[in-house]
């Protein structure tokens, strides 16, 4: 649920609550347009929290679990050269009962040929990156731009070849959502997950394996937000 200091007093979203939905209890708060309003016992500037009223934007259906993947950079990958895995959402997203999977954090790990090594010296022939993304909707063999709606999460690796310096971080937030209200939700059958090495060729001597590891959890959407979610997942593929 969005979360927002009120520019409004309470008294006026007082007034705002009794017009539009008159009958309903005090205490009571509505989502008008995206703002939450407060009633008149929340003081101004007062942080808005979910109330009991089972009015929030998802309800949990499973504890956490972890779904994961693994793109393969074959040896020699020319340098802007995108490779992609996809994972599955069919058993989790559910049209009908507006079933979603809730996104809560996404974790990037980078290793080494077959022995599965950590070390990054040899992973490209020269300084570089190998730039990491999780999409809602297929970019193709692109890496996409940061303000793109069907951007999941997204992590950069460089590397220094000279100086024997590699550096990671998460591109987005980072990448810890939180649950429910805070986590991501999808509501698309597939997530996508593109690799690309820039700068320098992947090494010739071992592959580069990238896993990607999706906290989530599924979750029950409300017909509005279920209907948000969609519209602007198609407003994206548009």
């Amino acid at each position: 649920m969005f979360k927002m200091r009120t520019p409004y007093s309470a008294t006026l979203a007082a007034r705002m609550l009794t017009k539009l939905h008159r009958g309903w209890p005090v205490g009571a708060s509505a989502d008008i347009r995206g703002l939450t309003y407060l009633d008149d016992k929340c003081a101004l500037g007062e942080i808005y929290t979910p109330n009991p009223s089972g009015r929030d934007m998802a309800t949990s259906k499973t504890s956490s679990f972890w779904l994961t993947d693994v793109v393969t950079l074959p040896v020699n990958n020319p340098s802007g050269t995108v490779q992609q895995a996809t994972i599955d959402l069919g058993a989790y997203v559910d049209v009908g009962d507006q079933q979603a999977l809730s996104v809560e954090s996404v974790d990037w790990i980078f290793q080494r040929g077959t022995a599965n090594s950590g070390d990054f010296q040899g992973m490209l022939i020269g300084d570089g990156a190998f730039n990491c993304q999780l999409s809602d909707l297929n970019p193709g063999a692109n890496i996409l731009r940061a303000d793109d709606n069907t951007l999941v999460a997204s992590a950069t690796l460089n590397i220094d070849q000279d100086d024997n310096i590699g550096s990671f971080h998460s591109d987005m937030y980072p990448d810890v959502y939180g649950k429910l209200d805070e986590a991501r939700s999808v509501v698309n059958d597939q997530l996508y997950v593109n690799v690309m090495n820039s700068g320098s060729d992947v090494g010739a001597t071992h592959v580069v394996n990238v896993t990607v590891r999706i906290k989530a959890r599924i979750v029950k959407l409300n017909t509005k937000d279920w209907m948000a979610i969609a519209i602007q997942s198609t407003a994206a593929d548009n």
